[in-house]
């Protein structure tokens, strides 16, 4: 199991909390400084089952800067999305769980974070 985290989100730091209380083997990976490539964002993508724009930051300053509220969400543009995650991978939502099961999850709740450990 592996998490991406940005260590200041709270969010992060209670999926990583929540982990540790219920005994997880887990590894950590700070994408800001580790940045995916354009082949794991496919890969996280595909075992979530989402796209691109469905994990995109959009509130973020660098989205507002590229307009990305504004891109089309089809398949053509699939791989501008990807292109911008992996160029600004502070637009990723965090954090992310890669399941034992080949799945992952946005472990944006406690929920979600059973749900991984569950798998």
């Amino acid at each position: 199991m592996e998490i991406w985290i940005v260590p200041a989100c709270s969010k992060c730091r209670g999926a990583l909390s929540l982990l540790d209380s219920e005994g997880a083997d887990y590894t950590v990976r700070r994408y800001l400084e580790d940045v995916p490539s354009p082949d794991e964002i496919r890969d996280v993508l595909g075992r979530l089952g989402l796209e691109p724009w469905d994990i995109t930051r959009t509130g973020e300053a660098d989205a507002k800067e590229l307009g990305v509220k504004e891109w089309p969400r089809d398949a053509a543009s699939r791989e501008r999305w990807i292109t911008a995650l992996t160029e600004h991978p502070e637009l990723i939502q965090r954090p992310i769980i890669t399941a034992q099961d080949g799945s992952a999850v946005v472990a944006r709740s406690g929920e979600a974070v059973r749900d991984a450990l569950a798998r």
